[in-house]
Formats: structure tokens, sequence, C-alpha cells
């Protein structure tokens, strides 16, 4: 099993004079010499870079305390996760995995080998507890791919101890830079080695980066961020990082609504088939979502019963429907995320980037056609709701009301792709449509809740225990619904009155 730690470093150019006297740094009682090691690490990737055009590593390096194999990915300048495992001859599956969604179809290569000489200073305080790790690395670099070259330089590097304050790395920039030490341009060995091998005509020429144009453009923006980020999260579902698989749902619900929204921009008899896979993906997604949501949601009104009306185990049954669905529905998730439909969703997705299905109307100036689009999504909005609102209570209002806010969801991801087309009326609708998902989402829960709470309660009953606890919180779920189904005429007045000038 693959152990992950948080990398906080800092890289520096370094001249042949070796490493500044660091003692004088705040806080730091010792310099402590600790030997140099010889680190020989081939780095993996595909023929066109995909990994390194992401900013993600992935090396099996030998020498050192921490040899094996090591993929990081990147959280912040200077901040990274770095996934180790142990040393093998072949890539182990999980770091496989965690790079499937950049990798696809692609065969993964060496592209580079890195071979250090680290000289390695630990900065502890009077306590002797350890603050940084510095060394003095000197590198060469050598391409493995077909016409590379080779490169050799020094440079300094400053990793943070496990739980330190990355404010003590201001304090040792602040020593190294009096010292004439500055930050490097590269921001990794990969980064740099990949830059100062490559032949020339590989290296493509920059392009200025430009603000969208056109209201195709606009869009277009709006799809990339959202197929970036579903990329991006894949290795975090995989890792089951908190609220990465939700994330990752609602970046495939904004990309399918927002196809859908634009239709007059982008040809739906194109995007729609990709909308479907979408539809697909959330779904898989929200198996082990929803029930997340209802567990935390029981969870929390049980909390608010007094112990003289919890009648039986109902924790420990709650606990046992959570954790039994939890554990089929993620092993069915990865093996969604492995699939040959997801990749190729992935591809498809980059294909209509790469080449869009643009109409006419893509080409003009951006307000009015990304207006339109935003007012009719808002219209539907307003028919559902006063639908809704007109309708007795019921099973027929609850659905009315479940479409709302599914409408609500699309009218607010619309306005989110608008918003820099049309800036404060699309970001005053984006806050509007995001309150009113939040009413008629609780409404939603609490119908899902009650559903929930009949069947628990059927299983109770059937194992001879009482199901009085259960009606309890049924009867809780009622009136909550209620309650949001008194404030939301006047909740929609007001969001009405607000959208005026849109």
């Amino acid at each position: 099993m693959a152990d992950t730690k948080r990398e906080i470093e800092r890289k520096y150019e370094s001249e042949d004079s070796g490493l500044p006297d660091l003692t004088g740094v705040a806080g730091v009682a010792a310099v402590l010499d600790k030997g140099v090691a010889h680190l020989d690490a081939t780095y993996y990737d595909t023929a066109d870079e995909r990994l390194a055009a992401s900013s993600v590593t992935l090396r099996r390096r030998t020498g050192g305390s921490d040899a094996g194999w090591h993929l990081k990915f990147p959280v912040a300048p200077g901040v990274r996760d770095e996934i180790q495992a142990p040393l093998s001859d072949t890539l182990p599956g999980d770091l496989a995995g965690l790079v499937r969604s950049r990798v696809r179809g692609g065969e993964l290569l060496p592209v580079v080998r890195l071979r250090s000489n680290r000289d390695v200073r630990h900065l502890v305080d009077a306590d002797g507890r350890l603050l940084a790790e510095v060394s003095v690395d000197a590198v060469r670099a050598d391409r493995l791919t077909a016409g590379g070259g080779e490169t050799q330089w020094t440079e300094i590097e400053v990793e943070l101890a496990d739980g330190g304050d990355p404010a003590f790395l201001d304090k040792v920039e602040k020593r190294l830079r009096k010292a004439g030490v500055r930050p490097s341009a590269s921001a990794s060995k990969l980064a740099r080695a990949l830059a100062e091998t490559a032949p020339h005509q590989q290296q493509p020429a920059a392009v200025p980066a430009r603000e969208p144009a056109t209201a195709g453009e606009h869009v277009l923006a709006y799809v990339r961020a959202q197929r970036d980020a579903i990329v991006e999260l894949d290795p975090a579902v995989r890792r089951d990082a908190e609220d990465s698989v939700h994330s990752m749902r609602v970046a495939t619900r904004r990309l399918r609504s927002t196809l859908k929204s634009y239709g007059e921009l982008l040809d739906r008899t194109v995007t729609d088939p990709v909308g479907d896979e979408l539809k697909w993906l959330a779904g898989e997604l929200g198996l082990d979502r929803d029930r997340e949501v209802l567990t935390e949601r029981l969870t929390a009104a049980l909390d608010e019963v007094p112990a003289t009306l919890v009648r039986g185990p109902v924790a420990e049954r709650l606990h046992t429907w959570a954790s039994a669905a939890h554990g089929g529905t993620r092993g069915r998730l990865i093996g969604v995320l492995d699939s040959r439909r997801y990749l190729a969703l992935l591809d498809t997705l980059d294909a209509l980037i790469a080449d869009p299905p643009l109409r006419k109307a893509a080409g003009k100036k951006p307000r009015k056609p990304i207006a339109k689009a935003v007012k009719k999504d808002f219209r539907r909005v307003a028919g559902l709701v006063e639908r809704a609102v007109a309708l007795e209570p019921g099973t027929d209002r609850d659905v009315a009301i479940h479409e709302a806010r599914k409408k609500t969801k699309r009218a607010r991801y619309a306005a989110e792709a608008a918003r820099p087309a049309l800036g404060k009326p699309a970001k005053g609708l984006v806050k509007s449509m995001k309150a009113l998902q939040t009413l008629l989402g609780e409404h939603q829960d609490s119908v899902m809740a009650r559903q929930a709470l009949r069947e628990l309660s059927a299983v109770a009953h059937a194992a001879g225990e009482s199901a009085f606890t259960y009606g309890l919180l049924h009867e809780r779920e009622e009136q909550r619904a209620v309650r949001v189904e008194t404030e939301l005429p006047g909740f929609w007045d007001g969001i009405k009155h607000g959208a005026a000038g849109l």
C-alpha cells in the first residue's frame, strides 16, 4: 500500500560555493551534517509528456532513505503531495491507477534519468527537533528519449519538516537571499531537465494567453475548466480523499449542464451524446455520495433526540446500513474509473475542446447570446417553481420541487459560465440560484431521509426491535419539508425581483 505525505519545499539556484551559513536563522540552534547521499532516479511519462504538462512527476529512485516509487501531485506553489511505494522493478498498480486519467491508453516510458549527489544538512531547534532539511544537490540529467541530450547543475533545496510551520521557510529564504542565493526558475528538477535536454525542434513557441473574445470562447473556457477538474480529481477519488467524489460529481454536472444550456453555441447533435456519458458518470459517482449525505443527515438528527426517546440500537443499525453501502459502491467506483467507457469519455472531452462543434452564434460578441441562454434557463426554473407552489402538498409537489431543484442547478451553472461575460448580473444570479438550490435541496433531502427511515424501520421491526425512534425522526423530517414549502413562495418572489435586471 502506498504512503502519502505533504511535501513543502523551495528550490534555489546555487553556485559552486555551496551552502551559506544558516546558523543565524531565527529558531535554528544547530546545523547538523548528515553526509552525502547518492540518488539515482528514472522519471516516467508518456511520449507526449502528459504528466509533465500537468506538473505531475513519477519516478523510480534508488539511494537515500526513501528509495522506491514516488508520485507527486501539485497542491500549490512549492507544495506537493508525494505518494510513495516500495522499490520494485515494475510500476505498482495503485500508482498506475492514480495517473490513469492522464495517461489513459498511453504507454509510460522512461524519459529522464537524474543522478544527484545530495549533501544534506538538518536544521534543528534547541530541543533537537528537526525544522527543515537543507541539501546541496549536484545534478546530472540525461534525456532517455530519442534525440535527447544531457545537462547538469547545482541547486539548494529546503524541505520543511513534517508538521512544521511554513513561515519558517521564509526565515531560511531571507538568510539565503542575503547571501546572494536566488529562487530557482524551475518548479522541479524534472521540469528543468526536460527544458534543458529537449531537442530544439521539440520546444514549442510560447503562445501569449488572451481573454476569450467570442461567446463560444467564453463557454469553452468553462467547459475546459470542468474537464480539467474531472481529470485532476480522479486520483483523489481513487484515494478516497474527503469531498473528492462530491467535487468530481459536481464537475460532471456543471459540464453536462453547460453543454445543454449553450446549445445555440455548441451543436447539440455532437454534445448530447457526451452529455449522456457525463450523466452516466455522475450517476456512478452518486451511488456513494447520496448515501453519505443521508447518513450525515440522519446521524445529526439522531444526535438531537433525547436518550430517553431512543429505543433500540438505532445508531448501530444506521452505521451498519451506511458502511455496507460504502464498501460495495467503493469497489464499483474504482472499476468505473478503470473502465474503457470512462477513459473514452475523457478522450471525447479532449477532442471536443480541441475541435469544438461551434454554431454560427458562437462567433458573435459574448453578451447577447450568453445572456439569452441564461435567461432561458431562468424562465424554465420560474415555471417549475410556480407550478410546485400551486400544487397541493403530497407526492406531486415533492416531484415538482425536485424537478425545480435540478433546473435550478442548471441555471446556476449557466450563470457561472456567464460571469466573465456578463459580470455583476450573472454573479447575482449565481448567488440567488445557489440559495434556491439549498432551499429546494433541503426539501429533497427530507424526502429521501423519510424513505430511508421507512426502510430502516421495516428492517428493525422484522428483527423484533422498536420502530418508535424511526417514526419520531420521520415526523421531524416531515416538519422540515413543511417549513420549506411554507417559505418557498416568499423566497421565490424575492429572487424574481432581484433577477429583473438580468
